[in-house]
């Protein structure tokens, strides 16, 4: 029976409706035979959809061919009509198409449909009128072809023969071009022009430009070759004269600086397990070729273990007395760090021999830990290196990388112990806390050797591999705060704390230091200048709020500028006596108000104290009392600990109530809510639990705060009160802020003996074990009147008969 053959049915027709699939870096020709690997939804769909009907698929090129999802607009409007041969669903979900190019043809219309693209398309008619231009390119075409065959091996004898031997333009054409790997637009242009001279012109412009293409890449090759030959033949010729140099016995550089080499390991004093380690090396390098990859990095490896100070030392000086005139010198105040490093030297000096120990000096900014480790190096004598870990996040930082990297080296503590010169020096590990671990490993952990008396006389480098002592150094670490030092870290380190100063401390070291530093570093002499103890006080006062002195340098520094300018100006004989009065000319309007207390007794409002990593601080709590339904709003930018701490600060109010003369319900009818200031600056911890309370109490009672009173403490829902950290920095930061009285946990009496025996004269400490003792302290009452009615006036509080009571179960 007569098959109807759908593709002489399109030659008849001027249009026909068929699916679209876009296809992605490829253009199809017709005559092509070519599998396609189908993955998108509506392409699949598309496919389906030509099996279930008369097997034709028009195929387009996408513009841009890494959109997953193109529009209309994205895909060409010329393309081939093919014949689906074979359809392969493979084991991932995608499709294998097997499809003919059949016929040229465009895109008339677009169709709608939601699961894939269906168009209208007509046939592309071809201009043809054979001349004799024509017979030329198509003869032109068939010898470039066969060049471009040439040069491109991917195509075999059989294509050239097919090309060859095709007479028809349009067949030739479509055959070629389905062959070139030129880009995608010139293909498609090939594919779109109607004019059969036209395309033939094209496409021997397109094959032409291909054939230089490969020509060129092909001469680059050979010279490519030529040099690698050329590069062989010259280091066989080296090695000849190598070999002739031997034989005449003369000596070209390359033997003389291994001869050197030789003469420094000879020379160098090393351990038994370096000096084997070394030799083994040499005698590799030896033998090796000098220029070679690995002969450098054997040289540099040398070069490291000899330039170590594996057994050179500085002779420490073990005069106590001259050890302790250098620190009090360089520093004021300090006591416990200069106390320990004089203890350590005592210890040697009977001893003669000591394993170094692990200082870590923790305080704020600006407090001297750095300074004070290079005043350690000085009095004992010693070299000193500082190391700065912040920001350090690679283990490979502290241990070094192995040889077999490109570009290894050390780790950091043998690079810092080569610029030390000496085996023995004071080595200063700056901001311990601020390392971080990530992927490539955790540097605190690698520290642990390091760090440990213990261990460290074996430290092993991975990139030295032998085993170095560090026992005899003397680390000093310093850190702002413990929280970022992790646990067994800690353990291994002797804690120190540097609290910040006080006001007559920071007065001496200005004093001392800071005023003479910047007078010199300014260009001027103490005949320009002269600071009063008034002007000094009022600059640490109103111009810093500190625990160290780093502030207080930069506003004498800007002082000793405006000075520098003022003697430029009218000569050196300029004498400027710097006053309290004259400081406002200096350095502007007062940025910080000092020991200004409430003008009277207010409300609700409760001084605090807060401990930070600059020191300690005020901590001003209000609380206000409006109508409401008995809500609890805290405000002031509170961590979840402080908010508890308020919780549980409004939970034993409410037990005292009673006893306060409040009636039962009086949280039912009231909004409590408790601020903080400053509200953006974010604030957390239990301490503040009494000030809290405090401040809830006499809004409701209306009752006043002693203005001069601050206290600092965590209450727990019975009323005790628990102890505390940072003592000394808070109540520091009340004697800065003018604070007469502070109430204290009982449990923090231990603590009182590290408070400057000054501070204590000016702040009366009030210990106190249980919140009704703070409140009788903390509120004024009218004279006769009592803040807790007596136990005979009111009924404790019970839960009604017959309602069950809350069991408590003790673990």
């Amino acid at each position: 029976m007569f098959k109807k053959n759908p593709l002489e049915d399109f030659l008849r027709q001027e249009k026909k409706q068929v699916p679209l699939l876009p296809l992605r870096d490829i253009v199809v020709f017709p005559g092509m035979v070519i599998p396609l690997f189908i993955g998108r939804e509506k392409s699949i769909n598309a496919l389906k959809y030509a099996l279930s009907q008369e097997k034709e698929i028009f195929l387009a090129t996408q513009k841009h061919a890494k959109m997953d999802d193109p529009s209309l607009r994205d895909i060409y409007s010329s393309g081939t009509l093919a014949t689906v041969l074979q359809l392969l669903k493979m084991p991932d979900g995608t499709v294998k198409a097997l499809v003919e190019g059949k016929r040229r043809a465009k895109i008339k219309n677009y169709l709608p449909d939601t699961g894939f693209f269906i168009v209208e398309v007509e046939k592309i008619v071809e201009h043809y009128e054979p001349n004799v231009k024509t017979e030329a390119l198509i003869r032109s075409i068939h010898s470039t072809f066969e060049l471009y065959a040439k040069l491109n091996q991917k195509i075999g004898g059989d294509v050239v023969e097919t090309v060859t031997s095709i007479t028809d333009p349009s067949q030739l054409v479509n055959t070629v071009a389905a062959h070139l790997t030129t880009k995608i637009r010139e293909k498609q242009s090939l594919l779109e022009i109607e004019d059969v001279n036209i395309r033939l012109e094209r496409l021997y412009k397109i094959l032409n430009a291909e054939a230089d293409i490969l020509e060129l890449e092909e001469s680059l090759r050979q010279r490519v070759k030529k040099q690698m030959e050329k590069t062989q033949k010259n280091y066989y010729l080296n090695e000849q004269m190598r070999a002739i140099q031997k034989e005449m016995g003369t000596q070209d550089d390359s033997a003389s600086e291994l001869k050197d080499l030789e003469r420094r390991i000879k020379n160098k004093n090393l351990p038994k397990e370096a000096a084997a380690k070394i030799r083994q090396e040499f005698k590799k390098l030896k033998m090796m070729t000098p220029m070679s990859a690995e002969a450098t990095v054997v040289r540099n490896y040398i070069d490291w273990i000899l330039s170590l100070p594996w057994l050179t030392r500085t002779k420490d000086k073990l005069n106590i007395q001259e050890a302790e005139t250098i620190l009090e010198e360089d520093h004021y105040g300090l006591s416990k760090p200069k106390e320990r490093i004089v203890e350590y030297l005592a210890v040697q000096n009977l001893t003669k021999k000591i394993k170094g120990p692990i200082l870590c000096l923790v305080g704020p900014p600006g407090v001297g830990k750095t300074s004070l480790a290079k005043s350690v190096a000085r009095s004992m004598g010693r070299n000193f290196v500082r190391l700065s870990l912040g920001g350090v996040r690679d283990e490979a930082e502290i241990r070094g990388h192995r040889r077999t990297y490109i570009g290894a080296m050390p780790g950091k503590i043998i690079q810092y112990l080569k610029r030390a010169k000496s085996n023995n020096p004071v080595f200063c590990l700056d901001e311990v806390d601020k390392m971080s671990t990530d992927f490539r490993g955790d540097p605190s952990s690698a520290l642990l050797e390091v760090l440990d008396p213990e261990q460290n006389y074996a430290f092993n480098d991975h990139y030295l591999d032998i085993d170095y002592n560090l026992s005899e150094i003397l680390f000093i670490t310093t850190a702002n705060e413990l929280n970022g030092i992790p646990p067994p870290l800690q353990d291994r380190m002797e804690i120190i704390r540097l609290p910040g100063y006080t006001e007559i401390e920071k007065l001496n070291i200005a004093k001392r230091f800071l005023v003479k530093k910047q007078i010199q570093q300014n260009g001027l002499s103490d005949d320009n200048i002269s600071f009063s103890d008034q002007a000094i006080l009022n600059i640490i006062r109103y111009y810093t709020r500190e625990a160290g002195v780093r502030n207080l340098e930069r506003e004498i520094a800007s002082v000793c500028r405006k000075v520098a300018k003022e003697v430029a100006k009218k000569g050196m004989s300029t004498k400027i006596q710097i006053n309290a009065n004259s400081l406002h000319h200096y350095l502007g309007v007062q940025k910080f108000q000092y020991g200004k207390k409430e003008e009277k007794d207010e409300i609700g409002l409760a001084i605090g104290l807060a401990w930070t990593s600059a020191g300690g601080e005020l901590l001003q709590i209000e609380t206000t009392v409006m109508p409401g339904k008995g809500n609890l709003v805290l405000t002031g930018t509170l961590g979840d600990v402080m908010k508890e701490s308020a919780k549980a600060a409004l939970s034993y109010v409410r037990t005292r109530g009673r006893r306060l003369d409040l009636p039962d319900d009086f949280y039912e009818k009231v909004d409590i809510h408790v601020h903080v200031p400053e509200g953006a600056t974010p604030k957390d911890g239990p301490s503040a639990g009494i000030t809290v309370a405090t401040s809830i109490v006499s809004a409701l009672l209306r009752k006043p705060v002693k203005r001069n009173l601050a206290m600092t403490g965590e209450i727990t829902l019975r009323g005790k009160i628990l102890p505390i950290g940072g003592l000394k920095e808070k109540i520091i930061a009340a004697h800065r802020g003018g604070i007469e009285k502070v109430l204290i946990p009982k449990e923090n009496k231990k603590d009182i003996e590290e408070i400057p025996a000054r501070v204590l004269k000016k702040v009366e400490l009030i210990p106190v074990e249980h919140m009704d003792a703070v409140l009788e302290k903390a509120l004024i009452m009218v004279k006769g009147e009592e803040l807790f009615l007596p136990e005979d006036r009111f009924q404790p509080f019970a839960l009604p008969k017959g309602e069950i009571k809350p069991q408590v179960t003790a673990h």
